[in-house]
């Protein structure tokens, strides 16, 4: 039972630590003003492991290295720590390669739940208060996400279908995403 409780903690505070990253990069992908209350959030709870890793990494024009590498590292601790309290030993190093594979597979995941949970957060605020002060900042996250849904779809007068397909395409690919970290590192 302790195993369980560690095990559910452990993925609980890499899952949000790892989307805090990915949200990070993100924004600076997405070019969102620094001083927007959600950039500043984010900044603050992962300044302490971004500034140290800048000094190595400097941010590019569009990819914030230093949140990649970081999301990348907490990914391996994730993933070392979830074997450990799973065996109660050290994953051998002949496994490091499939460490790597499969926290490069647990970032992926990560930026698919933080794409589920943006999408389906803007959608219901669309419904419920479109002038929510969060809203323009979700719209410019998600919008790089669903403009090429809209392509594609057929318009259905106002109802906009492409969050449902982005949902969609997203839930799928995340159950594809567990079926190779699972092969690849067993956890």
């Amino acid at each position: 039972m302790l195993g369980d409780i560690l095990r559910f903690l452990l993925e609980i505070g890499s899952s949000l630590f790892g989307a805090a990253l990915l949200a990070r990069a993100w924004i600076h992908a997405v070019r969102l003003h620094p001083f927007n209350p959600m950039s500043q959030a984010i900044h603050q709870a992962t300044n302490w492991l971004i500034l140290p890793l800048r000094k190595l990494l400097p941010a590019g024009k569009t990819l914030d290295w230093a949140s990649l590498v970081a999301a990348l590292i907490v990914a391996m601790l994730y993933l070392i720590l979830m074997w450990v309290v799973s065996t109660g030993t050290l994953p051998p190093p002949s496994l490091l390669p499939a460490v790597v594979g499969a926290a490069v597979v647990t970032m992926a995941r990560w930026a698919l739940n933080l794409i589920v949970w943006m999408t389906l957060i803007q959608a219901v605020l669309s419904w419920v208060n479109p002038l929510a002060a969060v809203m323009p900042v979700l719209r410019t996250l998600t919008e790089p996400l669903l403009l090429p849904i809209r392509r594609i779809m057929p318009q259905f007068g106002s109802l906009d279908l492409s969050p449902i397909a982005l949902l969609i395409l997203a839930q799928v690919a995340m159950m594809v995403l567990n079926r190779i970290s699972f092969s690849l590192f067993g956890v």
